[in-house]
């Protein structure tokens, strides 16, 4: 069980960093969603932190069990708002990555709490 948990984690970090990679370098792509989204240039700092302090806790919860499901948590939440602010727009297919990832996250915390 901690093998897949090892390896979920892994996944979703290296995800996780790569999306705040590209939010850093505010490619148009990723200013044009943000702007159809309705998301403020000024909150792009804060969406950047809160993947790379999720991509570090789930790392550290693989030591640390608490601290693993409490990222697994705040990943649920972030990506179910992501969810939430495409559909609020009427993009479907913006959603589908996002409702995925709010799912990866689920499974973080059941892996988590079932390797304590």
């Amino acid at each position: 069980m901690f093998v897949s948990l090892a390896v979920v984690t892994v996944l979703m970090s290296a995800v996780l960093l790569v999306s705040a990679g590209a939010k850093s370098l505010r490619t148009r792509h990723i200013t044009e969603q943000m702007s159809t989204l309705g998301i403020p240039h000024s909150m792009m700092t804060f969406l950047i932190g809160a993947q790379i302090a999720g991509a570090a806790g789930a790392i550290a919860g693989l030591r640390w069990g608490p601290v693993g499901i409490a990222a697994a948590i705040g990943l649920t939440l972030y990506f179910a708002g992501a969810v939430a602010s495409h559909l609020r727009v009427g993009d479907r297919k913006g959603a589908s990555p996002a409702a995925v990832l709010t799912m990866a996250s689920v499974a973080l915390i059941v892996l988590r709490a079932a390797t304590l």
